[in-house]
């Protein structure tokens, strides 16, 4: 037989794959990653911005944070990455993560700004990390773990330089270089030497005051007996004067000459008295107190309320002050939060005073305190009723005059004299907007927690409050905008969009714009003033129909939270850094 050869075992002449741990054995699995990385974008930046509101803004939030857990998992688990690297990434993004928060402005590490930190700085570092991978591949072992590390070190590395001025209405924050001056500062630097010039003004009555305090005469942003021309573009508004200002989301009141408002200047919350022919200051009454917080920044949150020559505040901290409307000196102080027994809630005390026959109502968090407006003696104080930054309101329901203040319980009325509860209605959730009342008499309030609204009817029968609910509405959700009641429908913000609903059902008309802000409703025009968050003032149709913008400028600069006023023909706004006066057309 013929031997059958063996087999001859041919030799590669492809080189050897290298078994150093730091070398590449397989190529990188790249393409997982920026798929995570693109979809967690998406949901942090992408979606918000094209359906804006607070919980896609949370989903957002929280999309971005789950996205750097998952880039982290792809990385460790399934990037063929060699093993030193897989985990000492792992090991080196906490540790840089964990030394940039503690390196970071408090600003941006404080609150409900914490949250913030981890917020923008996962999605950074995940983009950075995958851009290196996909970069790096090709790089020599000790190239590509330097460059490794610079990445994540630089990433992490930026959030220590910068300070946040706060945060719009959908969370978004207004990052600065740690080492800028705050507007705040600047303002103190130039109004150093300011002198004052006091003026006498004569005695006022409540009849004459033209502006009381929040929201208007009664409290629900709609003004009547005035029509504007509402063509802008051949007969804009005039601008009168323009005076900087410091920080607080604090409104105006208004009498003759003079308005009130409350700012921040450096460790003193002060109670301030302009012109209103020119801006320029009057008196001012400064007392030590500051609050800050993460997402409105510094400053008092409530508007002065007018009262026959004398001024009422609250500051952020719980301050009470009675000043005379005329040269601001103290009628009598009290420390509200002290006498109520709260503590400073997260955004600060933001209640204006309401003022009733003889005693000033103040809200200390949910719970109400009425003083003599003599004295300063505190007369009642109200059940707790939990976290509120919603005001005092005055109604008179079924020829009854009451209170109302919403809470995180719900809606209670007050009888102002002695405090006696007559009626209340229970929808747990913390408020921040007005009730509204209706012409037949019925109540529209906040559901809370961004629910949207409850139509109720509140009736007195034989001595007895009886309460109905007759709807619950999410297709307008105020949670941190007032709404206008007007023609029988209910127009409001949900996050930046303007959102109109029928009054007899609670459903939507429409929603449409990206404006944020506050409104004005100029009833006998069927219009609304629209104070946009970015300091553009809009005129927008009060109709039912659809959204209809007449005319917009730009007013001011900076995030404006803060409630405009209009006295006559005169427009006053004012945001966290410069206040504003414009003279508006009238209609012929």
């Amino acid at each position: 037989m013929i031997p059958v050869p063996t087999p001859y075992k041919m030799q590669s002449n492809r080189k050897q794959i290298p078994t150093d741990e730091g070398s590449l054995k397989k190529p990188l699995r790249i393409r997982p990653g920026i798929v995570i990385v693109m979809l967690q974008w998406l949901l942090w930046i992408v979606f918000p911005l094209i359906i804006p509101g607070p919980w896609i803004r949370a989903v957002g939030v929280l999309g971005g944070i789950f996205g750097g857990l998952v880039v982290i998992a792809w990385w460790a688990f399934f990037s063929r990455a060699p093993r030193s690297e897989r985990w000492g990434v792992v090991v080196l993004w906490i540790l840089a993560i964990f030394v940039s928060f503690n390196l970071t402005h408090e600003s941006i590490t404080t609150g409900m700004q914490g949250m913030m930190f981890f917020s923008y700085a996962i999605p950074v570092l995940s983009l950075a990390f995958v851009i290196w991978a996909v970069v790096s591949r090709r790089f020599p072992k000790g190239t590509r773990r330097i460059t490794m590390i610079a990445t994540i070190l630089l990433a992490c590395g930026i959030w220590p330089l910068l300070r946040s001025d706060g945060m719009t209405g959908d969370a978004i924050a207004d990052f600065a270089w740690r080492w800028s001056d705050t507007h705040e500062e600047q303002l103190l630097y130039e109004s150093g030497s300011e002198q004052l010039s006091i003026e006498t003004i004569s005695e006022s009555t409540d009849t004459d005051i033209e502006w009381p305090g929040f929201r208007g005469p009664l409290r629900n942003n709609s003004i009547s007996g005035i029509e504007i021309n509402t063509d802008w573009s051949t007969s804009p508004p005039e601008e009168l004067w323009r005076q900087p200002v410091g920080p607080g989301c604090s409104s105006f009141a208004v009498h003759g000459s003079r308005i009130y408002t409350q700012e921040q200047r450096g460790d003193n919350e002060v109670v301030a008295c302009y012109n209103l022919t020119d801006g320029e200051p009057v008196w001012r009454y400064a007392y030590e107190a500051r609050f800050w917080d993460s997402h409105a920044g510094a400053g008092p949150r409530s508007t002065p309320t007018l009262h026959n020559s004398r001024v009422y505040t609250i500051g952020a901290t719980g301050i009470l002050n009675v000043l005379d409307a005329d040269d601001g000196t103290v009628v009598w102080s009290s420390n509200a939060a002290s006498d109520a027994n709260v503590k400073i809630l997260e955004w600060g005390f933001s209640s204006s005073p309401l003022v009733v026959g003889d005693v000033v109502i103040v809200a200390i968090s949910g719970k109400l305190i009425a003083y003599d407006i003599t004295t300063g003696n505190p007369l009642w104080f109200g059940p707790e009723e939990g976290e509120s930054y919603s005001s005092p309101h005055l109604f008179t329901i079924d020829g009854v005059t009451q209170v109302v203040m919403m809470s995180e319980t719900g809606a209670k009325s007050f009888q102002p004299a002695d405090g006696k509860v007559l009626w209340e209605h229970l929808i747990p959730g913390v408020r921040i907007v007005q009730p509204a009342l209706l012409a037949d008499g019925d109540l529209i309030i906040d559901a809370g927690n961004m629910k949207g609204l409850c139509r109720i009817t509140v009736r007195l029968e034989s001595d007895e409050w009886t309460i109905e609910e007759r709807w619950r509405s999410n297709k307008l959700r105020p949670n941190f905008n007032d709404f206008v009641v007007h023609e029988g429908h209910a127009y409001g913000f949900e996050g930046p969009n303007l959102a109109c609903i029928e009054i007899e059902e609670g459903k939507r008309k429409w929603r449409r714009g990206r404006y944020g802000g506050q409104i004005l409703l100029l009833a006998d025009q069927d219009l609304l003033l629209v104070l946009t968050e970015k300091g553009e003032l809009v005129l927008v149709e009060a109709i039912p129909d659809k959204l209809t913008e007449l005319s917009h400028i730009q007013a001011i600069e900076g995030k404006t939270w803060n409630h405009p006023v209009l006295i006559g023909d005169i427009l006053l706004v004012r945001n966290t850094e410069e206040m504003a006066a414009f003279r508006l057309s009238l209609a012929e």
